[in-house]
C-alpha cells in the first residue's frame, strides 16, 4: 500500500478544533505546556483515578416532620390535634377548685360570710382551673391553673 505519489502521508488525524473550526485563532483558557517543557502541575487538573466506583443515582427519601406549636390552654376551648388519637378536636372543659376557689373561700371567711356564703366560689366557674379534654377519646390534653 503506497502512497499516491504527490500527497504526503498525514502523521495522525486533525483535531476536533481543525476539524469544526471553533477555537482556532483564540488562544487556550489555560496554560498549555510546551511539547518538551514538563508541566508544573498550576492550574491543571490531576486525572481520574479508575480504580473508585462512579456514584449511582440513589433516590434520596424525604420524611416531612410536622412541628405542632404548643398549645396555651386558657378558659375557653381549642381547637386543635389531639395527641392521643391525632383527631382535629374541639377541647372539652370541665371545671375543678383550685387554689384561687380556695383562696376566694378563706377570703369570704375572714370578712364575716360564715353562714354558707363563704362556699360561693364554689358554685362560679369563673374562679375554678379548667381541664382540657378530647372529645373522642376522652383523654387529659392540658389544664389552666387560675394561679
Amino acid at each position: 500500500m503506497s502512497a499516491p505519489s504527490g500527497a504526503p502521508i498525514p502523521s495522525a488525524p486533525p483535531s476536533y478544533e481543525e476539524t469544526t473550526g471553533i477555537n482556532v485563532n483564540y488562544p487556550h483558557p489555560y496554560p498549555v505546556p510546551e511539547p518538551g517543557q514538563k508541566p508544573d502541575g498550576k492550574g491543571m487538573n490531576p486525572p481520574p483515578y479508575m480504580g473508585q466506583p462512579i456514584p449511582a443515582n440513589n433516590p434520596v427519601t424525604v420524611q416531612t416532620v410536622y412541628v405542632q406549636q404548643p398549645v396555651v390552654f386558657y378558659d375557653r376551648p381549642v381547637q386543635m390535634c389531639c395527641p392521643s388519637c391525632n383527631q382535629m378536636i374541639v377541647t372539652h372543659l370541665s371545671y375543678d377548685s383550685g387554689a384561687l376557689t380556695w383562696l376566694s373561700c378563706g377570703g369570704l371567711c375572714l370578712v364575716g360570710c360564715i353562714a354558707g356564703c363563704c362556699l360561693i366560689p364554689f358554685c362560679i366557674d369563673a374562679l375554678k382551673d379548667v381541664d382540657h379534654t378530647c372529645p373522642k377519646c376522652g383523654a387529659l390534653i392540658g389544664s389552666y391553673k387560675r394561679l
